[in-house]
């Protein structure tokens, strides 16, 4: 069903608006602005410029973090996966523990769907440029659905064993 194009300028300006309730509104409803732009102008303009708006409200960044852990359809599907690593790389570094937990839950969330390779070129090297100690980053993965974090440090583990250009892990 077409949402009407109106309501869809709005919930785009109220990703920038000063009231905090106006942007978690907004933040809750990218499903809605996804699906209005499309999957490429959602790749193209949408996860970029979430990747660089910095918002100083925990709140908005935790609904925010949640969201993207859902959002494989409307970027294209597992081919386009990546793209949304890094929106949830920077979330990763913010500073109140609830929205890193949630952002490495997304992570795990997408990783866990990502094609080998594409972990490979995209997911490992995120970990790699973090420069996350290897046990750090296992312990941060352990608490989330353990089927995944088995699966996506297997991929690590034989990316490192068994590759040319082994990634460091530790």
């Amino acid at each position: 069903m077409e949402e009407p194009l109106y309501p869809i300028a709005v919930l785009i300006d109220e990703l920038k608006n000063d009231d905090i309730q106006l942007r978690l509104n907004s933040i809750r409803r990218l499903s809605t602005i996804a699906r209005a732009l499309g999957e490429e102008r959602t790749r193209k303009e949408l996860i970029p410029f979430l990747s660089e708006n910095n918002d100083d409200d925990d709140e908005v960044l935790l609904a925010l973090a949640e969201e993207l852990g859902v959002f494989i359809p409307y970027v294209g599907g597992v081919e386009y996966a990546h793209v949304l690593l890094p929106p949830l790389e920077t979330l990763c570094t913010v500073e109140e523990t609830c929205v890193r937990d949630k952002a490495v839950e997304s992570l795990c969330r997408i990783g866990s769907q990502m094609r080998e390779t594409d972990l490979v070129d995209w997911f490992i090297p995120l970990v790699k440029v973090r420069q996350l100690p290897f046990a750090e980053f296992v312990i941060m993965l352990i608490p989330y659905d353990l089927i995944n974090c088995i699966y996506l440090l297997s991929i690590m583990i034989f990316h490192f064993l068994f590759l040319k250009n082994p990634v460091r892990l530790c």
